[in-house]
């Protein structure tokens, strides 16, 4: 009996079938890491919506602040106006005064030393008021020396109870510290004119973070092969998906051009009313108004452009004057020269 033929052994498995497999696993890998980079970046742009949609509730919340600056600014203003009719309506009580010591000229003119001493009662008068509407201290101190002036040119001894009392109180003013009031005024009225070119801090720190944006492009070198470059082309077209910025430190308040018009008008009136009290010597709304000016400075301005720095070198320096002082009194001069006359008329 014939012994059966034993059959052949398989064949093994042609080349092309195991690199068939090898390409369907390298490409659902590559699925996978699409799709993963596909969720991550689609949570990358939720979250910028997100941040989105929060930044546009924090401009509309400055901007009913700002109106509200604004109003509480106007009403501010109006309190200026006020007070500056009030310095009105006394310079034009000075002014009257002024008048009726032209008349008491032409009355007393027929006595030489009832002449002299009505002018310089007059003067000193109007001296004591400017001392206590403005502290003007120059003012007044040239009153008296005039008044010393008048009567030393007299030379009569009858009057040297009056030239004590006017020597006591020319040294007194003259010992007061000196307050350049006009100097200061202008430098906030240059304050004020210069906020228009103050640059914006959020527009500053973007234009000197902003990266740079290049491209790779350009064709691949022969050898790589065709996986690489399809990966590279992926990668590249998923990076230009987001944008990342980086900050040097806080991020500044991103103010809308609509809402720096309002910030550059409400720091233009803040300088406008730490000028206004410095005419009425209110030193505490002086300090005030410029240590507001000097925070939004800071803020929300570039604190490290030139014009920035000299504004706020410019607001240290007006910080640092003392406005405030107890007025002086020319009392003992206008007591003595009253005196006088009442004495005189006494005799007569």
């Amino acid at each position: 009996m014939d012994e059966p033929t034993p059959s052949p052994a398989p064949a093994p498995a042609p080349a092309p079938r195991r690199a068939s497999r090898l390409f369907a696993v390298i490409v659902v890998l590559l699925a996978v890491i699409v799709a993963a980079l596909w969720f991550d970046t689609r949570g990358r742009i939720d979250a910028t919506q997100e941040e989105l949609a929060r930044r546009l509730r924090d401009i509309e919340s400055e901007s009913r602040d700002a109106r509200a600056l604004a109003r509480q600014a106007h009403e501010g203003l109006r309190e200026a106006q006020a007070k500056l009719g009030a310095l009105e309506a006394k310079l034009a009580e000075s002014q009257n005064q002024q008048v009726a010591l032209e008349a008491l000229y032409q009355e007393l003119a027929r006595n030489r030393d009832e002449w002299q001493l009505a002018e310089i009662e007059q003067v000193l008068a109007i001296a004591q008021q400017q001392l206590q509407l403005s502290g003007n201290v120059r003012a007044a101190l040239l009153a008296l020396q005039l008044a010393e002036s008048r009567l030393s040119r007299a030379d009569r001894p009858q009057f040297l109870p009056v030239r004590r009392a006017l020597a006591r109180d020319i040294e007194r003013l003259k010992a007061l510290p000196s307050l350049d009031v006009p100097g200061l005024s202008l430098a906030l009225d240059r304050l004020a004119a210069s906020v228009d070119a103050l640059p914006l801090a959020f527009d500053e720190r973007v234009e000197r973070t902003a990266p740079a944006k290049s491209a790779k492009g350009g064709a691949a070198a022969p050898e790589e092969g065709f996986f690489r470059r399809f990966g590279g082309e992926i990668w590249r077209e998923l990076r230009q998906l987001v944008e990342v910025r980086r900050f040097d430190s806080t991020e500044p308040p991103l103010v809308p051009p609509q809402q720096a018009w309002f910030l550059r008008e409400n720091l233009k009136l803040r300088l406008l009313n730490a000028r206004v009290a410095l005419l009425t010597r209110d030193e505490a709304g002086y300090r005030e108004d410029l240590r507001t000016a000097q925070h939004w400075i800071q803020r929300y301005f570039d604190a490290r452009a030139k014009a920035s720095l000299a504004a706020l070198a410019q607001l240290r320096q007006l910080s640092s004057a003392s406005i405030s002082f107890e007025p002086p009194s020319i009392a003992d001069s206008l007591e003595a020269v009253r005196g006088f006359k009442a004495r005189r008329e006494r005799k007569s």
